[in-house]
């Protein structure tokens, strides 16, 4: 058995969430934040078992993909205001990023 942590943007997550239901895949979802852009993010946590890997990251990589975005990116410690005008910036949004941990022991009650 597989653990299966997948981030992706708010974005992705209802139509990543209606397919992975349609996939016959249980879930828990948590609210994350990106660091970067400070965005909102959705965590999936999912069992899988390891034969249904390939078909889990197919859904995954098919609802979920990856977009440019124009932002402004403000220094962490910003000047006084006027000082520094920064410009918009492309940046990869979206996506995912998966994680697969091994199980050593799985219960449910």
């Amino acid at each position: 058995m597989k653990l299966v942590v997948c981030i992706v943007h708010n974005r992705d997550k209802n139509k990543i969430t209606d397919e992975l239901v349609k996939a016959g895949f249980k879930f828990t979802i948590i609210g994350s934040t990106g660091g970067f852009l400070r965005e909102g993010n959705t965590t999936f946590l999912i069992g899988v078992d390891e034969p249904d890997l390939p078909t889990l990251k197919k859904v995954i990589g098919q609802n979920c993909q990856s977009r440019e975005q124009l932002v402004n990116v403000m220094p962490f410690e910003a000047a006084p205001p006027g000082a520094f005008i920064p410009s918009p910036v492309k940046v990869p949004v979206g996506g995912a990023v998966v994680f697969v941990l091994n199980v050593d022991q799985f219960e449910r009650f």
